[in-house]
């Protein structure tokens, strides 16, 4: 399937067996409740390291791992402490993100900063960060030196991959850069969101499932194109009114995201449309008024940046697709095989 090819895929409800899904998630869950035991009582700390796991969450990346695993000749059991790392070390980024991006919303209720003050929610996502070692390490324990050193590997190469696309999306606003193309945008979305979201989790299932005796950078172009598809997709539904969302609606508007929509708007505009947008730009959040926000939600879908997205994610989730086919070739056409398959169209009907 080429590029062409590629943007002619429709998404489509269904996917994903469910009683798999909520197997995994229960199984993490209970991983999580074990390794946020607490050894002492930490006044200001136990009580916020449960808030955002106990919030629910589709716990898609610990399923991913978990799947992965058992497509590469692992098991639930064998892979269950990694998915708890990967759910850990999430939450902790949740935290930060908030706090960097000053958000309001996180899973349908206040950020934890919001309920809390910055300086414990900092601590309490710094914590969180260092307990997600624990699982990790309990898991790589029985795998031998080679599997344990590929775990190791994959984990720091997405913690610079991770950190460099935060860097890009946080310089990009703070420094009011508005000279961005698509490309950017991709390349920023591969960094900050598929390596972490889609790449490592599936890496992290594959080592632990074929023992190390399997390339991990195998699942690399996979949960490339699966992760930028899921987060033109998360930014389109952030402009949207889906009560499901569990957001802030339009949040990345008042945080001036540089979104696919934005630069394609940016580019789209006359120079009086451009002139006004790049003053809205050069405002604090505080500063960005309503009106200027549905103004410029507005002129996104006057201009067509928002079709323009969706054919872009509908493109991306084309190659993910390809890519799934050589990915797995050869692995049990089971329902972790058909789960990995149906993420790719449960992006875009996420509930």
């Amino acid at each position: 399937m080429g590029a062409e090819a590629a943007t002619t895929f429709a998404p489509a409800r269904g996917g994903l067996p469910k009683h798999l899904l909520e197997g995994y998630a229960k199984a993490t869950r209970e991983q999580l409740e074990f390794y946020l035991d607490p050894p002492s009582d930490a006044p200001f700390l136990d009580a916020l390291l449960e808030d955002y796991p106990a919030r629910g969450g589709k716990m898609l990346r610990p399923s991913i791992c978990i799947a992965n695993a058992c497509q590469f000749g692992g098991s639930l059991e064998g892979a269950v402490k990694c998915a708890a790392a990967i759910e850990l070390l999430h939450n902790a980024l949740l935290i930060h993100d908030d706090v960097q991006d000053g958000s309001d919303m996180r899973r349908g209720r206040p950020t934890l900063h919001a309920l809390h003050g910055i300086p414990l929610a900092i601590n309490a996502g710094d914590a969180l960060l260092f307990t997600a070692f624990r699982p990790l390490l309990d898991a790589i324990a029985p795998l031998g030196g080679e599997a344990a050193r590929q775990v190791i590997d994959v984990t720091i190469a997405m913690a610079r991959q991770t950190a460099e696309g935060q860097a890009l999306e946080l310089g990009w606003r703070d420094h009011n850069v508005t000279d961005l193309c698509a490309a950017d945008y991709i390349g920023m979305a591969l960094k900050k969101t598929s390596w972490m979201g889609m790449i490592w989790p599936a890496q992290l299932g594959v080592i632990v499932g074929g023992r190390g005796k399997v390339d991990p950078g195998r699942v690399v172009k996979f949960g490339h194109f699966l992760g930028v598809a899921f987060q033109i997709e998360d930014d389109l539904r952030n402009l949207s009114d889906d009560p499901g969302y569990g957001k802030e609606m339009n949040g990345d508007l008042y945080e001036a995201k540089r979104t696919l929509m934005l630069i394609h708007v940016l580019d789209a505009a006359t120079r009086a449309e451009r002139s006004r947008i790049e003053d809205f730009l050069a405002l604090t959040r505080e500063e960005r008024s309503d009106d200027e926000v549905l103004w410029l939600a507005g002129l996104m879908e006057e201009k067509g940046s928002i079709e323009h997205a969706r054919k872009v994610a509908a493109a991306m989730a084309g190659c993910a697709l390809e890519e799934f086919e050589r990915t797995y070739a050869g692995c049990p056409q089971d329902d972790n095989h058909a789960f990995l398959h149906g993420l790719v169209r449960w992006i875009f009907d996420r509930k």
